[in-house]
């Protein structure tokens, strides 16, 4: 292995992605500390906060910082280890003893496999489970928390005073190679088709769920979709309803007509001058997402599917979850999503296996064409308003004048998520028209690693289509550019060929 390897930096003063304010440099390979582990960058998602990063809207905190948070690599190096691990330790690291992969519904510090056996990240039985050299990980934004602090005691330690983030404060995943800390680390290996290494091996007795993801599919679930599940979580919506009921399968239920026990009222058709709000689920509940395709596949969503006429079967969600939501809204939950791409579109498909009805209101043709694909009940416009009112919705777009609409949709007692880590400033709002009723604005910062944990486990169980657009590495000033310019939906990702 040479001893230096490509990155992206930001130059000397970030600034607008269309004056290239990134370079491509040729830099050292960072060697690993204690307690962190090289890792050699599969691929990496483009993310908006990338883009924050290199614009300026965030501030600086480290000077020509490597952007990147949705990696997924393979460890090289351990700890100072080599990598062929010849350190005296087998080139291996200890993690907690609870520590199983996504696949058994597992991950470090995720707690006890439903077995009630022991497996390390290979699907084997041990004690003394561990990442190893070879294995594949998601390195995603948050990596430090003090532990100690009044917020990290209380299990919130996305609020941590002294937290730390990947392509902010330490060197991210637009580069061949990165380290990052053990601790917060996700193991991928459950996710993805076995590689031919040892760390792919399972047990016999380990569980696999149905279609694999790739490297190119991983990466965006890393902050899309964890940031996302978290902003579904701050909807109240999934409020007293436990990780083990999300994470448990769905089934769906077709049935001829609609029962008068399910609350879900008749849509309106769209007007003729918006053709993107046709309603119904368009391509049915087989097709999948494959790259940026949609192929055939297995599973189904989970979603309700809705005409406007009701004259065909209607597919309704049996997980607990759904049972649970429902039961405790007395209706079906409607959910509507401000803004659709990486991390609105695995979103929805969250809600829709959760059994919500999702409405959609985003600029852009395809954005809207990709939402009805995937089995939402509407799309239209940002600033239009949905065809019925909202329990709850979330706001992806950085655009703080969608609040206003946003909140005029809402039920009484409906609560609006803020999903992204800058937005620009929002409107006056008017008392009576906008927050009347108990409706509650709440924002998103960052995540905890059980968000990580529960939603990569719901990964696991339940296939998630990712509009995924590779990019070269070396074409992430474009990825970013093209990101800006809305001229793609769903999610960039970089692939370190």
């Amino acid at each position: 292995m040479s001893d230096t390897m490509h990155a992206w930096r930001v130059q000397g003063q970030p600034g607008p992605i269309e004056d290239e304010p990134l370079e491509w440099v040729e830099a050292p390979i960072p060697q690993p500390g204690p307690g962190e582990a090289l890792i050699h960058v599969l691929a990496c998602g483009v993310c908006r906060t990338d883009l924050h990063v290199s614009e300026g809207d965030l501030p600086a905190h480290l000077r020509h910082v490597t952007p990147g948070h949705e990696i997924v690599g393979e460890i090289v190096a351990l700890g100072g280890t080599s990598a062929n691990g010849r350190d005296g330790r087998n080139g291996h690291r200890a993690i907690p003893d609870d520590a199983v992969d996504a696949r058994n519904l597992r991950l470090p510090g995720s707690g006890h496999h439903s077995s009630g056996n022991s497996y390390n990240a290979f699907g084997d039985p041990d004690t003394k489970n561990q990442f190893r050299i070879g294995e594949r990980v998601g390195v995603a934004w948050l990596r430090h928390t003090c532990g100690h602090c009044e917020f990290c005691r209380a299990g919130k330690e996305n609020l941590c005073p002294n937290s730390q983030y990947t392509g902010w404060d330490a060197n991210g995943g637009y580069a061949q190679y990165t380290v990052a800390p053990v601790d917060y680390l996700y193991s991928v290996e459950g996710l993805l088709p076995p590689s031919g290494s040892r760390s792919s091996r399972r047990h016999s007795n380990a569980t696999v769920f149905g279609p694999r993801y790739t490297v190119e599919t991983v990466a965006p679930l890393l902050c899309a979709g964890i940031i996302g599940y978290r902003a579904l979580r701050r909807t109240g919506l999934l409020d007293g309803v436990s990780a083990h009921e999300i994470t448990a399968r769905s089934t769906t239920l077709s049935v001829p007509s609609l029962p008068k026990s399910i609350d879900v009222p008749q849509l309106r058709r769209g007007s003729a001058t918006s053709p993107a709000s046709v309603h119904g689920r368009h391509g049915g509940s087989a097709n999948r997402l494959a790259g940026n395709r949609l192929t055939s596949g297995g599973d189904s969503f989970g979603g309700d599917s809705f005409s406007g006429d009701f004259s065909s079967p209607t597919q309704i969600s049996t997980s607990p979850a759904a049972q649970h939501i429902a039961a405790r809204l007395g209706h079906t939950p409607v959910l509507g999503l401000y803004g659709f791409g990486g991390s609105a579109h695995i979103t929805a498909q969250v809600a829709l296996a959760l059994g919500m009805r999702v409405h959609v209101l985003t600029r852009g043709q395809e954005a809207r064409d990709l939402a009805l694909e995937l089995g939402c009940a509407s799309a239209a416009g940002a600033y239009d308003m949905p065809p019925e009112p909202l329990d709850a919705a979330i706001i992806f777009a950085p655009v703080g004048d969608i609040v206003l609409p946003a909140l005029e949709a809402l039920r009484p007692g409906g609560v609006l998520s803020l999903a992204g880590i800058h937005m620009s400033d929002i409107p006056p709002l008017n008392y009576e028209r906008h927050v009347f009723h108990e409706k509650e604005i709440r924002s998103v910062e960052s995540n905890t690693r059980d968000d990580g944990r529960e939603f990569l486990a719901f990964a696991a169980a339940h296939f998630i289509a990712i509009d995924a657009h590779p990019y070269p590495l070396d074409q992430a000033q474009r990825a970013l550019q093209d990101l800006k310019a809305g001229r793609f939906a769903g999610a960039a990702v970089l692939v370190n060929r």
